[in-house]
């Protein structure tokens, strides 16, 4: 079924992009519709466009497979918009199934210095995504993520200590080394947010929360 016209608009085909994220029932269906529009001249278009397929790969991840290439290109993107939703289309299919994924996994981990804030807040996220079914594969990479907990970005240090609650849920021994720093940081760091986070991955690694966790 056709489920669109290249020859739209960019704001009809936004809409579009928008109806069909919406229509689940229409995702298999629509992927190589979709796909054919990473390569629409548009910023805007291509982000929705790499946003849906991760999602739709969450669901139906080996419907996305030959699309996983197409998208991991996007990962050198000069636009960090384009960078940012590659690595959480990546993220999003990697949860379903990590071999689709694992030819550029290692290459993930040089967006946790990007310029910008939120390709390295996506990096997080998609780590998470990813760790959900697949702690272990970070066992090696730990100090990555604790160089991220005093990021300059409010919303970067806010996400950071989510990965070690993500880990510290599924394999206490990978967060363990970091519980002492997360505690430092719910105690010190001048933002609400970054210390209740702090507070939630201490949680998950199994030590107990200090008196002082429930001012907050």
């Amino acid at each position: 079924m056709e489920v669109g016209n290249k020859n739209f608009s960019e704001t009809e085909l936004y809409k579009e992009l928008g109806r069909l994220t919406k229509g689940k029932g229409e995702w298999e269906e629509s992927i190589p519709y979709v796909r054919s529009l990473l390569e629409y001249d548009s910023v805007k278009i291509k982000a929705k466009a790499l946003w849906l397929l991760g999602e739709v790969g969450l669901k139906y991840p080996h419907a996305v497979a030959e699309c996983v290439p197409s998208i991991a290109d996007f990962l050198n993107a000069q636009d960090s918009v384009l960078r940012e939703r590659a690595i959480n289309a990546l993220g999003r299919i990697g949860r379903s199934d990590f071999n689709l994924i694992k030819p550029y996994w290692k290459d993930l981990f040089r967006f946790s210095n990007d310029s910008d804030a939120k390709v390295r807040l996506s990096f997080i996220w998609a780590s998470e995504n990813i760790a959900t079914n697949n702690p272990n594969i970070y066992a090696d990479y730990m100090n990555v993520f604790a160089s991220l907990l005093d990021d300059g970005d409010d919303k970067v240090r806010m996400e950071s200590p989510k990965i070690f609650r993500v880990l510290g849920k599924r394999n206490p021994d990978l967060t363990k080394p970091y519980l002492d720093l997360l505690a430092k940081i719910a105690d010190s760091d001048g933002n609400r947010g970054v210390r209740i986070h702090a507070l939630g991955a201490i949680k998950a690694g199994g030590l107990p929360l200090p008196q002082k966790a429930l001012q907050l």
